[in-house]
Order: C-alpha cells, then structure tokens, then sequence
C-alpha cells in the first residue's frame, strides 16, 4: 500500500473534500470488481484507493493524517499516541520534552500502564487504558433493481476479505448504511469501530426513479392511440395489462398506482407510464390511403392550440 493516500487518489494535498470524493468516485466506476471479475490488478488497486478514501475522504481523519498523527493505513504512529495519552498524567515528566522523543527511556513501562498494569493509590499513574476502535468507510455500487427490491451484497475490504451487507428494499443514490461493530478492532477491550457504506445505483435500461416514483416509456402504435386498446407494460414487479384511452397523444402520461418503489418503511410509490406513438419503419398504399382521407377530414390541425396561446 502506499504511504500517500493523495498519491493514490491522484489529487493534490490542498485539494477539497469534494474533490477527493469525485476522484474516488470516479476510480471506484473504473476499478470495481463486479465491473472485472478475475482481474487482481484491478482489485489490488480498488483496495488500495478505498483504504486510501477511508484515510482522506472523512475530513477529520485526514486531518490527524495530515497532522501526523496516523499512518496511511490509519493506525495512530506509536509515539502520538504514547505523548498524549499520558504526557499530562505523568508527575515524573517522562513525557515532557522539547527535543521530541528521543527521552522515552523505558518503552516496556508504557506498555504497561496501555494494556492494564495496575498501581498503588494516589499515585496519579493510568490504571488501565481502552479506546474505541476507528470507523471505516466504503462505497459499493448496486443494480437498480436490488436498491429498489433489496438483496444481500458482500463489501470487498483492502485485505481482500470482504463484509457481509443487508440492503434495505428501496435504497437511494448516496445513502449511507451503517454497519456497527464492523470498522477497526477496539484498543485494550475497547468496543470495535463502525463502517459506512455509500451505495451508488446503476442506471436502469427501462425505469427511471423520482424517489419512490417510477417512470417508463411505453411505444404504442397509431391504431392503439385511436381506437383505444390494453396493451402490456413492465412495472417492478412484472407485467400488467393497462388500458390506452381512445385518442391517446405522444407524452401522455397514465398513471399505476401503488406500482413505484415499495421501500423497506413508509408507502410505495406509483409508477407513470408516459406514451410514445411509433409510426411502422415501413408506409403501404393502404396506410397512405387512410392518412390522406384522415389529412382531407380534419378541420383543426395539432399546433392549433400552440398559435391560440402566441
């Protein structure tokens, strides 16, 4: 792993947090696994950027990296961490120096006060010492159709293990699930770390989604926007007859209700079916025939209505 996670991302180390989060966003569409199966390089490279996002892309750790006080895999560097845990508690001054570290004279007694070395009373030394653990943070892109159903998706980590993740029916661009107990182990007994997932959602070939709304776009041919007719649309959950109105125009748009996103809590959503009238690739005489006796019978023409409003 590299020791500069802005290397990795491939920004500057003035930039925003915008645009790390563009930069890693734009390397996790290219490097994703689902995206290529059986390729390590591109898998190598995926854990590298999501441990170097995790380091940079929260504002607050990045801060302490930039400051020195963790490392590129976010492990505090041991001589912070000893300095100002115990520098203010220890009435021998072991800790208290201008010239750096260079006067930590016995490793083996810090050790000792970390990991649960008891002393006399009234002494003033730490009886112990615990911390909670560091929250990790991952982004995973879905298919549409699991964000709107839900499904079981496993997190690919920088190890090459990966987490275990429930999404939830109804799921939306950019929200993050929080996974407790799942981000890094905890110091001395302390409780584990969080992690939060940032889930992207691919784009559907047929629907499009306006929070719990859906909507599609249903061809129907001119004899059906006539005359009327039942034709067959796709929904989420699989086909339903619906009925055109005789007359039916282009951009009609109908309406099934309770046919939207059904979210894991709260209503579902209804889905809108807009009408597109597609004339065939190929005009016979008969065709022609009708068009011309229909063009010969009309007194008031489509665009009327547009003049009337000028």
């Amino acid at each position: 792993m590299s020791d500069d996670p802005y290397k990795v991302l491939g920004v500057a180390r003035d930039a925003s947090q915008a645009e790390i989060k563009k930069a890693y966003r734009k390397l996790v569409k290219e490097l994703h696994p689902d995206l290529h199966p059986g390729d390590k390089t591109k898998a190598d490279r995926f854990q590298e950027v999501s441990a170097a996002n995790d380091i940079i892309g929260d504002a607050e750790t990045r801060k302490r990296f930039d400051a020195g006080e963790i490392d590129a895999s976010g492990q505090e560097r041991p001589e912070r961490r000893y300095y100002r845990d115990f520098a203010d508690a220890d009435p021998q001054g072991r800790y208290d120096s201008g010239a750096g570290y260079g006067d930590f004279e016995d490793l083996s007694g810090v050790f000792s006060d970390l990991f649960g070395a008891r002393a006399g009373a009234g002494t003033g030394r730490a009886q112990g010492f615990s911390a909670r653990g560091a929250d990790l943070r991952y982004h995973l892109d879905v298919d549409f159709m699991d964000a709107v159903q839900g499904a079981k998706r496993a997190v690919p980590l920088p190890d090459g293990s990966a987490i275990d993740l429930t999404i939830p029916a109804g799921v939306r661009e950019g929200q993050i699930l929080r996974l407790r107990g799942k981000g890094q182990p905890g110091l001395g007994g302390g409780p584990a770390g969080d992690a939060y997932v940032e889930i992207g959602v691919r784009p559907h070939p047929v629907f499009k989604r306006d929070g719990n709304d859906i909507e599609v776009e249903v061809p129907i041919s001119f004899d059906e926007a006539v005359l009327g007719a039942k034709v067959e649309v796709p929904t989420l959950s699989g086909r339903v007859s619906m009925g055109i109105p005789k007359g039916a125009s282009s951009g009609q748009r109908l309406r099934l209700k309770g046919k939207g996103v059904r979210p894991a809590k709260g209503a579902a959503g209804d889905q809108y079916v807009r009408l597109k009238i597609v004339t065939p690739a190929k005009i016979d005489a008969e065709m022609e025939a009708i068009a011309q006796r229909w063009r010969d019978h009309v007194t008031e023409g489509p665009r009327a209505g547009l003049w009337r409003a000028l």
